[in-house]
C-alpha cells in the first residue's frame, strides 16, 4: 500500500517548500501539480489545438499521459513517457497552462492522473484541494496556513533579497484578494478538510513545520 500526505493551504503559506522537504526526508515523491498542468499545456501546444477553443482542449487532453518519477536522483515530469522538464518553464507553456487549467475536463483528467500516481507511489502532494478532492483518503492531511501579514512579509523579504522594489501593503492586499478568490471559486474551492490538521506557521520556522508534519506521520 502506498502512503499519501496531502498539504493544502492558501497562497504564500510555504506549501511547496515544506512538501519538498517532507518528501525528501521520507524518501517519497513530491508531486508538483503545477508542473503536471504545464506538461498538459505543452501537450496541447504540440497537438496544435486552438488556445481559444475550449471544446477542442477538452477533447485533446484525454490522450495525454503525465506522471512524475525520479531518474538519476532528479525529479522528472514524464509526458507520454518523455522527460519534458526542459520545456516546462517557457512563457508559451505558462500562458497555455493558465488557459487550459480553467477547462473542467483538463482539471478532471489531471486529478485522475494524480490519483493513479498516488495509488502506486508514496507521495507528498500540495495544492488547494488535495485533501478535499484529489486525495480524500490520504494517510495524513495538513492545512498549512499563516496570517496574511506573515505571508506578505515573507514575500516582501523575498523580493527585497532579489533587489526588487516591493510595497508591503499592496502585497498583503493581493494575498487577501487571492485567498477570497480561492475560497469562493466554483470548482474545488480552498477549504480545510474535516480530518486535516491545522498547522499555523506564522510563528514557526521551516524546520519546525517539517518536524510537526513528520510527527503526524509517525
Amino acid at each position: 500500500m502506498s502512503y499519501n500526505i496531502a498539504i493544502d493551504g492558501p497562497a504564500g503559506a510555504g506549501k511547496s517548500t515544506i512538501a519538498k522537504l517532507v518528501a525528501k526526508k521520507c524518501g517519497y515523491i513530491y508531486v508538483d501539480t503545477g508542473a503536471m498542468y504545464r506538461a498538459m499545456a505543452l501537450y496541447l501546444l504540440r497537438t496544435g489545438v486552438d488556445i481559444s477553443d475550449r471544446a477542442a482542449i477538452a477533447k485533446a487532453c484525454q490522450n495525454a499521459d503525465i506522471s512524475i518519477a525520479y531518474q538519476k536522483g532528479e525529479q522528472v515530469v514524464l509526458l507520454n513517457g518523455e522527460n519534458v522538464n526542459a520545456y516546462l518553464r517557457t512563457e508559451e507553456v505558462g500562458n497555455m497552462a493558465s488557459v487550459s487549467s480553467a477547462v473542467p475536463e483538463v482539471r478532471k483528467k489531471l486529478v485522475e492522473l494524480q490519483q493513479e500516481l498516488a495509488a502506486k507511489e508514496d507521495v507528498v502532494m500540495d495544492g488547494r484541494d488535495i485533501g478535499t478532492v484529489v486525495l480524500p483518503n490520504a494517510d495524513v492531511k495538513v492545512y498549512l496556513t499563516a496570517s496574511t501579514h506573515t505571508r506578505a512579509m515573507r514575500r516582501f523579504l523575498e523580493l527585497q533579497e532579489k533587489g526588487q522594489v516591493a510595497d508591503l501593503e499592496k502585497i498583503e492586499a493581493d494575498i487577501a484578494d487571492r485567498d477570497y478568490r480561492d475560497m469562493h471559486r466554483e470548482t474545488s474551492p480552498l477549504r480545510q478538510a474535516e480530518d486535516a490538521v491545522l498547522v499555523d506557521s506564522s510563528e514557526m520556522t521551516i524546520e519546525q513545520v517539517v518536524e510537526r508534519i513528520l510527527s503526524l506521520c509517525r
